[in-house]
Parts: C-alpha cells; sequence; structure tokens
C-alpha cells in the first residue's frame, strides 16, 4: 500500500510540475516589462518647474490659520495624550504580571 501511495504521489507531483511551466525559449534575452526612461534622461528633456503666482510664501510657511485647523490639532494632542496614557498604562500591566 505505502508502494502505490508512494507512486500515486509522484505522478501527481510530476503532472503538477508539468502544468506549471512554460514553454518559453530559454535562449532568449530577458527584455524589461516596462518602457520607462533612465532617471537622467528623464531629468535632461523635463521642463523646467513654473512659479505659480497666487501662492505667497507667507501663506506656505505659516500653514493654515482656521479655526477648524485649530481644533483638529487640539483633537489631535488629545488623542496622542491618550494614546501614550493607555501605551503606559498596558506597559505597566504587563511589568506587574511577569
Amino acid at each position: 500500500m505505502k508502494k502505490f501511495a508512494l507512486i500515486a504521489f509522484a505522478a501527481v507531483a510530476a503532472y503538477g510540475l508539468a502544468a506549471c511551466g512554460k514553454s518559453d525559449d530559454a535562449s532568449e534575452d530577458a527584455m524589461a516589462d516596462n518602457v520607462e526612461m533612465p532617471a537622467d534622461q528623464a531629468m535632461s528633456t523635463a521642463a523646467p518647474p513654473v512659479a505659480d503666482a497666487e501662492a505667497s510664501s507667507d501663506t506656505a510657511a505659516t500653514g493654515p490659520t482656521s479655526a477648524a485647523a485649530s481644533e483638529a490639532g487640539d483633537a489631535a494632542e488629545a488623542a496622542a495624550a491618550d494614546a501614550a496614557a493607555a501605551a503606559e498604562a498596558a506597559t505597566t500591566k504587563a511589568e506587574k504580571t511577569m
């Protein structure tokens, strides 16, 4: 019975390997799958960046100053504090159980 199982397994394995193989010619050179150009060539042919007339350096440096942004910042700080407290509590609990 063991010989029959071994022969059946070998036959299934051989069939599986044969089914997964490709019939491509291995002597052909490998070809790239994409048509991207090298970075040096892309940078040499690219147009220079154009300055945005509507953007001002003051707004970009200070960021948004709306009330919603301030509230979002406060909420983020509160969430970070809650996460830090939870992490500290978990660490303390883990140290006590050891």
